[in-house]
């Protein structure tokens, strides 16, 4: 295990994705700001938003072009940083404290987003950054975590009702199915890896690990060693496996699927 310095004390580093050269992209979620850690060197980076209203960047994801995209949650805002110029542009979503949260790129190279404060999935365009939002039929629907199957279908987690969902963006179609420990398991951390979507059930005690079979339609269930609490996002390493960030047990928990 290392651990890296960074130039702000108390900057509380939140999203995490790493560019095609090895460096590690963060929010800088107390601070305000964007970072980039070369890990070979240990140099901080740090990329101001322009803003002041822009407080709080949550999520971050690079697109196919390299463009890295970030959610503002309780700012309601949604951003682009081009790692070449360091330029960075803010929008603010249509629908007034939508909290914009997870983030995932379709093959198209098509950013979506959830709105947590709200019953909705956005999309935004990569040029103009006009932002299309999709509602989510049950107004007590609040999406949290977001992935995109192979199929470019979306899949999100309810967060307040206890569903897993999939939007079809080509007919605006929601499907939901509820999630196994039920309407207050509080389902959060998401990825699709290996044909079946992968997630955490945050309430249950102790918290789950969750498969669901899209084609098969049927969940399994694994209780998470040590509790898990809380599973606040997931990633999948290069082969595939299901990697779990649980933030309230000091602890990052690996799923090996034979």
């Amino acid at each position: 295990m290392r651990e890296y310095s960074l130039k702000t004390p108390h900057s509380g580093p939140h999203g995490l994705t790493e560019d095609r050269d090895g460096n590690i992209w963060f929010t800088g979620n107390v601070a305000g700001f964007i970072g980039k850690l070369d890990p070979k060197t240990g140099l901080v980076t740090e990329y101001n938003l322009g803003n002041p209203a822009a407080k709080d960047p949550h999520t971050l994801v690079f697109d196919h072009d390299g463009i890295l995209w970030f959610t503002v949650q309780q700012a309601n805002m949604v951003g682009r940083l081009d790692p070449k110029t360091g330029e960075v542009k803010l929008v603010t979503p249509p629908t007034p404290k939508s909290r914009p949260y997870g983030m995932a790129v379709n093959t198209k190279n098509i950013v979506h987003f959830v709105e947590f404060g709200a019953n909705k999935i956005a999309t935004i365009d990569a040029n103009t950054m006009a932002i299309k939002e999709y509602l989510l039929p049950d107004p007590g629907a609040r999406p949290r975590r977001i992935a995109i199957a192979p199929d470019d279908m979306i899949w999100y987690t309810d967060f307040a009702r206890g569903f897993l969902g999939r939007l079809d963006p080509a007919t605006g179609k929601v499907s939901e199915w509820p999630s196994p420990s039920g309407p207050k398991s509080e389902p959060y951390g998401l990825v699709f890896t290996k044909g079946a979507l992968w997630y955490n059930e945050s309430f249950a005690k102790p918290n789950t690990i969750v498969r669901f079979d899209p084609k098969e339609e049927k969940f399994q269930s694994w209780a998470i060693p040590g509790g898990g609490d809380i599973v606040r996002n997931m990633d999948v390493t290069p082969d595939g496996n299901p990697v779990t960030a649980n933030s309230l047990v000091n602890q990052v928990g690996l799923v090996e699927i034979k």
